[in-house]
């Protein structure tokens, strides 16, 4: 896919605004070769794997680790080199210190926002882990404070800078499966149980109040926090918003929606898991897009934590349904193209590439380049807006209407108050008015 077409594509489908647009005119890009120096919140696997492939850029370093647990920050502190200064509990060390250039924040899901909106107000670029946000309202102000701030933020939706993607998406919108009226995502796999547990006292490695950071405490619980976030309402988003976010990311990419849905429709629940976790194992849910301009699209997603079958042999994957033909796509490598009544394109594309390493690529070159990422803000929080609303129509077991103008859901006042959340009087409460 060519240059022009890519950001032709990209301007149609990111609110009007080219990717490689700068960010302002007021702020002037960093030299090719200047040095980038980088401060990592959060550092289990996930965190410490983007900073290693951020480190492999030239002229990029990670030069601080942040993290509550003192056994992982000890770990960190000792696979970047950084030395015992550099290496804090407390992410306003990191933030307070005018040398840092971005940040990697790859914490637990309900300190995305917040930390990365501390980050931007104090100057740094971000490059946050998906969802970028634990609800619908804090998207928005991180979006806010992204430019208010006119800093680079990128979603950690590396599908977003594979040229794969890039070229399956750039296929669809040049209309060779016709007009694309409705996609699927899937994610499909056997999870873990939690088990079930109770509170027991802090372990000595952590400082439980600085990893509760901005939301109310809750005694401490290893399932709660050691790997079971995820599970938990009051610290995750479930696996919608921890895996199957990538599958909707490009399944919304290539529908071609640029606007939020205005019906989520959801079935599901705990079918399979007797334990703990509060996020159901099981979710069909259906979003419905009705843009300005009055063509109607659908997107469905499914999801299966107890299953080891799935579509096209692959656990993650999208169908793109044309009117002349029919798209399956995949992150972990494929395209096969079908035509009318089933006839077979030869055009089956299986080719995996190292996604994060463009990802990060794409986040420093943007820096460097000022201008806009391939995972802007603003389309993390598009797709983390599905999740968000897809987990609540399947928590309340009801169909929501959202406005995609106010970004507020119109027909239920509970779910209407969980579009926000409670905040702790802490330093790191967003301002949600």
């Amino acid at each position: 896919m060519s240059g022009n077409s890519r950001r032709e594509f990209i301007k149609h489908v990111s609110t009007g605004v080219a990717t490689a647009a700068a960010l302002s005119s007021g702020v002037s890009a960093q030299s090719a070769n200047s040095k980038i120096r980088v401060g990592v919140i959060g550092c289990g696997g996930r965190g410490c794997d983007v900073a290693e492939k951020m480190a492999m850029i030239k002229d990029v370093s990670i030069t601080h680790v942040c993290d509550a647990n003192k056994i992982r920050l000890a770990e960190a502190a000792k696979q970047f080199q950084v030395g015992e200064n550099h290496a804090v509990a407390d992410m306003r060390r990191i933030l307070d210190d005018g040398s840092i250039d971005a940040v990697i924040v790859a914490t637990p899901d309900h300190w995305h926002t917040p930390a990365s909106i501390l980050a931007c107000d104090a100057g740094k670029h971000v490059y946050v882990e998906k969802p970028c946000s634990h609800n619908v309202r804090e998207g928005r102000l991180l979006i806010e404070s992204a430019r208010r701030n006119q800093r680079v933020v990128q979603h950690g939706t590396q599908v977003r800078s594979t040229s794969m993607m890039q070229e399956a998406v750039d296929m669809l919108h040049d209309g060779v499966i016709g007009d694309v009226f409705v996609a699927k995502a899937w994610n499909i796999q056997r999870r873990r149980s939690i088990g079930k547990q109770s509170p027991t006292q802090v372990p000595a490695e952590l400082n439980y109040d600085l990893w509760t950071g901005p939301v109310p405490m809750l005694p401490f619980q290893v399932n709660r926090v050691t790997d079971g976030w995820h599970w938990w309402h009051h610290f995750g988003t479930g696996d919608m918003g921890n895996d199957g976010i990538h599958d909707l990311e490009y399944a919304r990419w290539g529908l071609g929606v640029d606007t939020h849905p205005s019906l989520i429709t959801a079935a599901g629940g705990k079918y399979f898991f007797d334990d703990d976790q509060e996020f159901p194992d099981t979710q069909f849910v259906t979003f419905e897009f009705t843009p300005e301009s009055g063509e109607r699209r659908t997107l469905i997603y499914e999801q299966r934590l107890w299953s080891t079958n799935y579509p096209h042999n692959t656990d993650s994957g999208a169908e793109f349904y044309g009117t002349k033909g029919q798209m399956y796509l995949s992150r972990r490598g494929k395209i096969q193209l079908l035509g009318e009544r089933n006839r077979l394109i030869n055009v089956n594309i299986d080719r995996r590439e190292q996604d994060t390493d463009a990802h990060v690529a794409d986040f420093i070159g943007s820096i460097r380049g000022n201008r806009r990422p391939n995972a802007d803000i603003e389309l993390g929080h598009m797709t983390a807006t599905l999740c968000h609303l897809g987990n609540l129509a399947t928590r309340l077991q009801h169909s929501l209407d959202f406005d995609p103008n106010t970004e507020e859901i119109t027909n239920s006042d509970e779910a209407a108050a969980l579009v926000t959340r409670e905040y702790r009087d802490h330093w790191a409460r967003p301002a949600v008015q």
